[in-house]
Order: C-alpha cells, then structure tokens, then sequence
C-alpha cells in the first residue's frame, strides 16, 4: 500500500470505549480529521479516519499526505500545532495519490467531523488544486451538536470530547481527533435518544451537509 501512517501510537481497541460507547445506538458513520500544512485549505497533510458501526468503533486509519503541488509548503506554526514536519510528508503519496484509498474507506458513510466546515473544505479544496472532482458525499458537524447538547464553556475539541467521556487524547493527532469527534457523536445520539446521524443532526437543529454534485443541487434549489 501506498500509504503510511503517521508514525503515532493509536489508542488501544477500547477506543471510544468506555462510558461513551453505548450499546444499543445503532449509529453507522465514519469520523474524519484532517492537519494541513499551511493557512490553505488544499494543503492536506494528514488524515484520520475512524469506522463506527452499531455505535461501536470497528476500525481505524490514517496516514500522512503530500499536499497538492504548490500548497506543500509546511509552515512552522502548523508544526507546533501538529507536530508533522516537512521531512516527514516528503515521502508521503500525494493527495491525488491516496484520495482513492480515503474514499473506499469511507465507502459512502455520513462524515462527521468536529467544525465540518473546515475538513470539508479541505476534501473540496484538495481535490479542486488536484484536478480532480469534488465527490458527493454527505456529513454532519460534532461541533454544532455538541452546542446543543452540552453546557459548555468551550466546545473545543478537546472539552466537547471530555463530556462525552473521552479523555486524555493527543489533540491535532488526526485519528485521535476523528475518534474524539466519533465518542461525542455516539454519546450525543444517546442523549438525543436517536439511532441515525440524520436524526441527530435534526434533534440539534442542523442539518446532515453535502460535498461535490449534491451540494451543488442544493444550492440550486435553494
């Protein structure tokens, strides 16, 4: 395989184990995260990406990524932030590269990721500066419904995940951050008292969002 991962430990099988994994919350989706290089969107670095099947995690994945040619730059304060380096992505395939291995792992799931706004925009971003179409996918924000399911003094990541009992995780680590966002989805359903991601995003007054052709006949209608 092409791919490599990110040369950090991942959490033990447990997972979103523990008080935030719930039985009987037949939620099926895929978590995703994404680290890029610099203060643009197609500049993908990294991703994380975490299976959840019946409310459970069933697997993970993630690996590095060499951004689009001419959004590769990796700038120092990403690096303090994510601790990824130049030298570490030289090697990596390149967005074009590993996209396909990204979407047969997501393998037509509802996304959900923490400020989907902004990993999003990095799928549509990357695959615009490669060339490439933007794929219809559907997705749903952890952060918006953790607005309206906790009281919070922040909803950062890390405290969002925190109430949904997951705790103690290397926050800009993409997979740990895709499987902070999964714990606070599957403890949001609970709460919620909701088996589906659409259902869930409904309880918190969003709306499940849409990347590529289907995004585009939404705003169309609009």
């Amino acid at each position: 395989s092409p791919l490599q991962a990110t040369g950090r430990a991942a959490r033990p099988a447990v997972g979103v184990g523990g008080s935030c994994e719930h039985r009987g919350v037949p939620l099926d989706f895929t978590a995703i995260d994404f680290e890029t290089a610099n203060n643009h969107a197609a500049s993908a670095c990294s991703v994380g990406l975490v299976k959840v099947r019946d409310g459970r995690v069933v697997d993970r994945a993630g690996w590095l990524i060499r951004p689009p040619f001419g959004y590769d730059d990796m700038l120092e304060w990403n690096t303090r932030i994510h601790g990824i380096t130049a030298a570490d992505i030289v090697d990596a395939p390149l967005w074009a590269e590993q996209v396909d291995a990204l979407l047969a792992y997501v393998d037509g799931d509802t996304l959900a990721a923490h400020n989907a706004g902004f990993d999003m925009g990095v799928l549509t971003a990357a695959q615009q500066a490669s060339g490439l179409a933007v794929p219809s996918l559907s997705y749903v924000c952890s952060l918006r419904v953790a607005r309206k399911t906790y009281h919070l003094d922040s909803y950062r990541l890390p405290v969002a995940a925190m109430a949904a009992g997951f705790e103690d995780f290397p926050h800009h680590d993409a997979l740990a951050d895709a499987e902070a966002c999964a714990a606070i989805i599957v403890h949001a359903a609970k709460r919620h008292d909701v088996t589906d991601v659409g259902d869930l995003a409904r309880a918190c007054g969003t709306a499940v969002g849409h990347t590529g052709a289907a995004a585009e006949a939404e705003a169309t209608a609009g």
